[in-house]
């Protein structure tokens, strides 16, 4: 993984394009969550606090960039507002409404579990934009040992699949936004839960409570059993070619998380039949 430049790394030309937005910035405050963007900061300027991130135009992952531009609309207010967007100097940077908050706490017993359940509702019930999207069954199908299965991923919801808790903000207390939106995904609305179930497991939860916690929210009524148990082993077989590919502290444990959620998964399907 390679570092994240600081503010004064970027080109002149780059800073002055900024400028054009925010008028004069007084303060650059770095931000270390996260892992795609090669720049990611708070700015203090003439026109306000922004948060800006961004990469190289040459950058293999550029097409985060376009995404959150294009899904933006359709996610406010749940998500921060796109406010500009600049490329310049072979960068290619998004800045956004600033929002302040603290990350969600998956913890067993954290207060920030029923605000998160609450922001996965209200999500459901948002409309899939006519945008370009991943989709869930090319997604997770590549993980399937027979192809066909990726039907039971179809479906038409708008899904942010990206739970970690530094994307979950807590804003106050009964409420949480959504941020960083590059892998919305057309399908299932039932995935986003089910997504979320690896980030409780890697928290602390057993698989069943963490099951517990998606069942509250309404959509996960519509998962078909096998649908479930057939994401499971892709999601786990996903979570495991990523921490081959980027082994760390989090890429290992959330393999981990997603094995015992498969587990889970497959004996108590057995234990049924």
């Amino acid at each position: 993984m390679s570092r994240r430049l600081n503010w004064d790394d970027l080109p002149d030309d780059v800073l002055a394009a900024v400028r054009e937005h925010t008028g004069t910035i007084d303060r650059a405050e770095p931000v270390n969550s996260g892992f795609s963007s090669k720049i990611a900061v708070k700015l203090d300027t003439a026109r306000g606090r922004v948060f800006v991130k961004g990469m190289r135009q040459d950058h293999a992952e550029t097409w985060t960039q376009q995404r959150e531009e294009a899904v933006n609309p359709y996610v406010v207010p749940l998500g921060p507002r796109v406010l500009w967007r600049t490329g310049a100097g072979g960068w290619d940077l998004l800045g956004f409404e600033h929002l302040v908050g603290r990350s969600a706490d998956y913890s067993p017993g954290s207060a920030d579990l029923p605000v998160v359940v609450e922001a996965l509702t209200a999500l459901g019930h948002l409309g899939c934009p006519d945008v370009e999207l991943e989709d869930a069954g090319k997604r997770w199908g590549v993980h399937l040992d027979d192809p066909a299965d990726a039907e039971l991923f179809a479906g038409t919801a708008l899904l942010h699949t990206d739970w970690n808790p530094s994307n979950v903000l807590i804003t106050a207390p009964d409420t949480a936004r959504h941020l960083d939106w590059p892998w919305a995904t057309r399908g299932a609305g039932w995935i986003d839960p089910a997504c979320w179930i690896v980030w409780l497991v890697f928290s602390g939860h057993t698989p069943h409570e963490a099951e517990q916690w998606a069942a509250k929210v309404p959509v996960w009524s519509t998962a078909p059993d096998r649908a479930l148990d057939v994401f499971s082993t892709a999601h786990a077989q996903y979570w495991k070619r990523t921490a081959d590919d980027h082994p760390n502290e989090w890429t290992l444990g959330l393999r981990d998380a997603a094995a015992r959620w498969a587990r889970y998964r497959t004996d108590s399907s057995s234990l049924t039949k």
